[in-house]
């Protein structure tokens, strides 16, 4: 059924779904009027839209009269084979590299060009970590994104190399550049950032395979610096990454 929005052939489950997708990593909280702007509706559609949204409990009414995604749209999440297999099995492997390392732990997958984490657990040295969970984040300036990036699909790759953008002043923003470090990263098996994503972090990833098979995650961790710990730190997720890939049932990365 059509609405009577911008777009006179856009149905009302385009027009919900334009409000949802409005909000992202950095539009986590949105009075109506942006989130109607956002996503390119008239405000008297997206307030009546919005009303729905929030009686069905995807979307939360703050005291602010600002807007933010409920938890309907959590628990509905939490079933996303992402969520439910993946997740549920890299768990205790993700606490056992936080236990014997006390540093920050990511767990990512790929979503179209960007690095999507799917859990984290925090360390205990005071690093800035700008991830977090249903964060997404740049492939070319994070460790699992690196790696994520060199077994991606050759069209992701020259969209990635074409969108170069500079986060800090490590930030690799050369195409060359670039195709070297990530035919290092098929060549050694993990991929590095320094300070390319943050100033003050450094991270290294190894990828996850199930079966021997293409690649469906990535695995890293962020520290202040790598220096004479990589290799140990590149050991320890090899390890976890191929008890992971064990413990994932085929056909997983569906």
């Amino acid at each position: 059924m059509a609405g009577n929005g911008r777009s006179p052939g856009a149905s009302v489950a385009s027009r919900v779904l334009a409000l949802l997708g409005a909000f992202d990593g950095e539009h986590r909280s949105m009075t109506l009027t942006v989130l109607a702007k956002r996503a390119d509706l008239p405000l008297a559609t997206a307030f009546r839209l919005v009303n729905e949204l929030v009686e069905w409990g995807a979307l939360t009414r703050r005291t602010t009269g600002e807007y933010v995604v409920g938890r309907r749209l959590w628990d509905l999440g939490l079933l996303s084979p992402v969520q439910s297999g993946l997740r549920q099995v890299a768990s205790p492997f993700l606490h056992d590299l936080y236990g014997a390392t006390l540093a920050t732990v990511h767990l990512a997958v790929r979503d179209g060009t960007s690095a999507l984490y799917v859990d984290r657990l925090a360390g205990h040295v005071s690093v800035p970590v700008v991830s977090d969970v249903g964060s997404r984040l740049p492939l070319y300036a994070t460790g699992v994104g690196k790696v994520l990036l060199a077994h991606a699909p050759d069209d992701v790759r020259a969209w990635v190399f074409t969108n170069l953008n500079r986060i800090t002043p490590y930030t690799i923003t050369q195409p060359g550049r670039l195709r070297a470090e990530l035919r290092r990263v098929l060549r050694d098996g993990f991929a590095q950032t320094s300070e390319e994503m943050s100033l003050g972090a450094c991270s290294v990833a190894v990828p996850i395979r199930v079966a021997g098979g293409p690649v469906v995650a990535a695995l890293g961790m962020v520290v202040p610096s790598l220096g004479r710990s990589r290799p140990r730190l590149v050991a320890a997720l090899q390890v976890a990454a191929q008890g992971i890939g064990r413990s994932l049932p085929l056909g997983e990365s569906d």
